[in-house]
């Protein structure tokens, strides 16, 4: 199952025996068996690459805390998860978990982009799967990336990129609801991806906002001191010091994040990067059809119309909805809140960046 050196080369004890070559860096593969990209080839062809021995498939969330655990007790030094945002999530949140449990090292983290949404990959690099490439991908994962330590959010014990109320989690709803009802049909491939979210926004995301009113939203610092963010990131008035109110009214989007993008590079936090120690939240009223008219200087993160966005950078906030909002965290539906703390996690992560400089190797003295 592992890639261990060979036995005439470890000591009694398990460890490396004096003059042993370094032992090759350990990889495992997490691959959703429910994601889009995922097929019974892809997985095959996985497999044959790792030898069987480091490929785990996860079709549930028991799966994932079994993973994890195993992952963990070896000590991979790269896990590279296959699928959407939300496996990035689901994966991490438990090797985090299972990693202060045990108080071992964190392996780090990439991406193969095997599922929908995949916000991480615009961040890091990280490009479409082909099927006769999936072995020359996995050597440039894990031998040609660099890497960078990034600060994900952390929001009722989930580790994630970027989570959201409102809106965002509205159009999840609804995507799921036209997939299901076009994946019996000869329109299933419509159903799925970019055109899925896009029948979804249109037919029932924003009519539906259109014809509702707003969510009444309170934020209320609860870290260190959180900046109002401008046009083009200048920080507007005092800092706000915790405890005291950063916002209230109406909202039909209140969302946070580490990183600039939501799926398919929509640039949706643009100032998410401007400080480490700090993520960014967007609070906005946009009437659907001014979304629309401005849909592209939005979608690039250029719009900013503090009539109807405004932006904080914070550690830690609390949020209070009247009546309950949705949500979703790493781009997967949780429900209805009607309050909710969201902080920046306290355990950074290293991931697999091919924008970051090549990972040196190690030197033989």
């Amino acid at each position: 199952m592992s890639h261990d050196p060979p036995r005439s080369q470890r000591s009694q004890n398990g460890e490396a025996a004096p003059g042993a070559a370094s032992p090759p860096r350990r990889i495992a593969v997490v691959v959703n068996g429910r994601a889009k990209n995922v097929t019974a080839e892809v997985i095959s062809t996985l497999d044959r690459i790792l030898e069987g021995g480091d490929l785990f498939v996860s079709r549930r969330i028991e799966d994932a805390r079994e993973i994890a655990q195993t992952l963990v007790h070896r000590g991979y030094d790269t896990v590279l998860t296959g699928g959407g945002d939300g496996t990035f999530t689901v994966m991490v949140t438990e090797v985090v978990r299972e990693a202060r449990k045990k108080g071992a090292g964190l392996p780090r983290f990439g991406l193969l982009k095997l599922g929908t949404g995949n916000a991480l990959a615009w961040v890091v690099g990280a490009r479409d799967l082909k099927g006769g490439e999936v072995d020359a991908d996995i050597r440039r994962l894990c031998e040609e990336a660099g890497s960078r330590t990034v600060r994900l959010i952390e929001v009722e014990g989930i580790i994630t990129p970027f989570c959201g109320l409102g809106a965002d989690a509205h159009v999840l709803a609804d995507y799921g609801w036209v997939k299901s009802q076009l994946g019996t049909t000869p329109f299933k491939r419509l159903g799925t991806g970019p055109s899925g979210y896009a029948i979804a926004a249109l037919t029932r995301t924003l009519p539906s906002l259109l014809f509702s009113g707003m969510t009444a939203c309170r934020v209320i610092n609860a870290g260190k001191e959180a900046y109002r963010v401008g046009p083009h990131g200048s920080v507007v008035g005092r800092p706000v010091p915790s405890g005291e109110l950063l916002y209230e009214g109406p909202m039909r989007l209140c969302a946070l994040s580490t990183i600039p993008y939501y799926g398919y590079g929509f640039r949706m936090f643009p100032f998410a990067e401007d400080r480490p120690d700090r993520m960014q939240l967007r609070v906005s009223t946009i009437k659907p059809h001014e979304f629309i008219y401005h849909l592209r200087e939005i979608w690039r993160g250029e719009y900013q119309n503090p009539k109807c966005i405004s932006d904080f950078l914070v550690e830690r906030v609390v949020l209070e909805f009247e009546p309950a909002a949705p949500l979703q965290v790493g781009g997967d539906p949780r429900g209805e809140r009607t309050r909710i703390e969201v902080g920046l996690c306290p355990t950074p992560v290293e991931l697999v960046d091919f924008y970051a400089p090549p990972r040196a190797e190690p030197t033989v003295d």
